[in-house]
């Protein structure tokens, strides 16, 4: 676990590589605190931050070929790294570490880009050729380590994290403006672009290659379902304890201490209580000191009828406030998810005993854990209704006082999946978007294409049953955005590794495999899932409805002095440069007076405007 840097500029000598190449590295120096590398060769430079945690001594980075032709830089972990390792001695490669990155290496060198197919981890590397100044980068199949690049003529910078890539003496500082309602709309970009105009993401999945100064992607890695209909939900539960129990076994081998995340639900509860077969796992919890939001005393509660040491603390207001700064910074682009910073202010906590942390992500998108997925076995017979009628409907639905029953059921159901998936339009409506930001701005973004525009190619190209369809967008989108970034940007912000076992390949190819009716029901989600936990797990750990990463927000946003804090920073002279000041202050009055919330909405602004303070002040 790490964090690397690049460039290749073979056309700029007028500035010092080398100097460019340590400055990129320090400012993702929280990545890796153990060590450091470099490789110039002036036109090309890579920079790396190593977090050691297997092969402390010896597998410092960059790592070099038996010729050294190959140099590369490695962020991850791969899980069956000692069975490649083996493959690749029998073909005659000599290794130099006792380290996992060292199978990319000659993993490529044997099989080229064939060698993504046979890696079974967490991962974001580059590899550079020296002999032909090419370039190969990849990300993993779901996204759980970041890949951002940039290029401008003929340079490419590309790294871990942004603000390595803003460290270039070339790079450009510039906020892509046009884009800043689709993410009020969704809180993220779902695409490639990013907040930063010119510095682009690559996807989960995908490959880059940068040669001749072009640069060219291509996709690895597509998850699709393949549901199995002739499998029992006992048979689906005793194959998910299995595939869930050699994923946690592979995902806890490391030469340091490793810990669990624990909350009330069963996706941590499943993965700490499979931890504790094989090691002393300490787990660790954060909540509040408002009870009802607090998962503190449900999480001690299950580690000692499981036996498993737990160390929980109360995360106050004061903290809370005091720490959105530091987490808009370490997120690289805002992010508006108040669950960010008490998983910051976790991630702090566990890194004081351990390194290596095992969380439950992932669980959602692969077995149907959000309700929403239920919403579509309530729309499938309106689906039925010809759309015209629908369409009807839902615009005299509109008319409707908000608060109507059915009214939101009826405006949602006139539209296909591809236009109501939720996602779309989660914090802001898109016309309420356009309609905060200040005119000018507004106006700009209206001319680019609406959510549903952005995405109706990606439905397109998904062949699925609604809630598969659903799933799979998610996991393209929201969860490779919001819920992977945050765990990777909060985790190693305090140098710590987070680790994800249900995002592993193997548990995948049987998530995969699961029938809709084992997936989500009327009554429940997480069918298969929660089977498997019944088995282990106490059933009302097995049954706990999915609550996600509650906070008391909403309540905080009307108590003094978090509102007038709020207050002034939404209608201070940064917030008039982008927002309508006077529809954020309706926004905050009614919230204030109840029961409406709009603590997404308010939120939104907030952290964008904090995040913009970091960043181009």
């Amino acid at each position: 676990m790490c964090g690397f840097v690049g460039f290749i500029d073979e056309n700029d000598q007028t500035y010092d590589h080398r100097a460019a190449i340590v400055a990129m590295a320090d400012a993702i120096a929280h990545r890796g605190p153990d060590s450091e590398g470099y490789f110039e060769d002036g036109r090309a430079a890579l920079g790396f931050r190593r977090l050691a945690i297997i092969d402390l001594a010896g597998a410092n980075q960059p790592l070099y070929n038996e010729n050294r032709s190959l140099v590369l830089v490695f962020n991850g972990e791969i899980y069956n790294y000692r069975e490649l390792r083996r493959q690749l001695i029998a073909a005659g490669h000599a290794f130099s570490t006792q380290g996992d990155a060292e199978v990319v290496l000659h993993g490529f060198e044997r099989w080229g880009a064939g060698v993504l197919d046979r890696l079974r981890g967490m991962f974001a590397f580059a590899l550079y050729d020296t002999a032909t100044g090419e370039l190969f980068c990849a990300r993993d199949t779901f996204g759980i380590k970041p890949l951002y690049y940039a290029v401008e003529g003929g340079r490419i910078l590309f790294g871990s994290e942004i603000k390595g890539l803003l460290a270039h003496p070339h790079a450009r500082r510039s906020l892509n403006e046009r884009r800043l309602a689709h993410w009020l709309c969704m809180e993220y970009l779902p695409d490639e672009e990013t907040l930063f105009e010119g510095v682009r993401k690559l996807p989960a999945g995908h490959w880059l290659r940068w040669r001749n100064g072009r640069a060219e992607r291509g996709r690895w890695f597509v998850p699709r379902f393949a549901p199995d209909a002739g499998r029992s939900l006992e048979e689906s539960a005793e194959a998910i304890e299995a595939a869930l129990r050699e994923s946690v076994a592979a995902h806890a081998i490391a030469d340091v201490d490793v810990g669990c995340f624990l909350s009330a639900g069963v996706d941590s509860s499943l993965v700490a209580r499979e931890a504790a077969r094989i090691m002393e796992a300490r787990t660790f919890t954060i909540g509040w000191g408002e009870g009802r939001f607090s998962e503190l005393e449900a999480a001690a509660t299950f580690a000692r009828a499981t036996g498993l040491p737990n160390e929980g603390r109360i995360l106050g207001a004061e903290q809370f406030f005091a720490s959105v700064p530091a987490v808009q910074y370490a997120m690289d682009e805002p992010l508006p998810n108040p669950s960010a910073v008490p998983l910051y202010h976790l991630c702090a906590m566990a890194a004081e005993s351990v390194k290596v942390v095992l969380s439950g992500e992932g669980a959602d998108e692969l077995f149907g854990g959000y309700p929403y997925y239920q919403e579509c076995l309530a729309f499938a017979p309106y689906m039925a209704v010809p759309a015209p009628m629908r369409r009807a409907a839902g615009a005299a639905a509109r008319r409707l006082p908000e608060g109507t029953h059915g009214r939101r059921f009826l405006m949602r159901g006139a539209h296909p999946l591809p236009e109501r998936y939720i996602r779309l339009e989660y914090n802001f409506p898109w016309a309420e978007a356009l309609d905060l930001l200040a005119p000018e701005l507004g106006a700009r973004c209206a001319a680019a294409p609406t959510p549903w525009e952005l995405a109706a190619p990606l439905f397109a190209e998904i062949e699925a049953d609604e809630i598969t369809a659903m799933q799979t967008a998610d996991i393209l989108t929201w969860m490779q955005q919001d819920i992977l970034l945050k765990a990777d940007k909060m985790s190693m912000a305090s140098s710590l590794e987070l680790r994800v076992p249900f995002l592993d390949r193997e548990v995948f190819a049987l998530a995969s495999t699961l029938p809709v009716s084992q997936r989500v029901g009327r009554r429940e989600t997480k069918i298969a899932l929660r089977a498997a936990a019944a088995r282990t797990l106490p059933q009302a750990t097995a049954a706990m409805p999915k609550q996600g990463f509650v906070t008391p927000l909403a309540q905080w946003l009307q108590e003094e002095p978090w509102h007038n804090q709020v207050r002034e920073v939404l209608n201070g002279e940064r917030a008039r440069r982008f927002f309508r000041t006077d529809r954020l202050n309706a926004l905050l009055d009614e919230h204030q007076r109840g029961p409406r919330s709009h603590m997404k909405k308010i939120w939104s602004a907030y952290c964008f405007l904090n995040w913009h303070e970091q960043y181009f002040d």
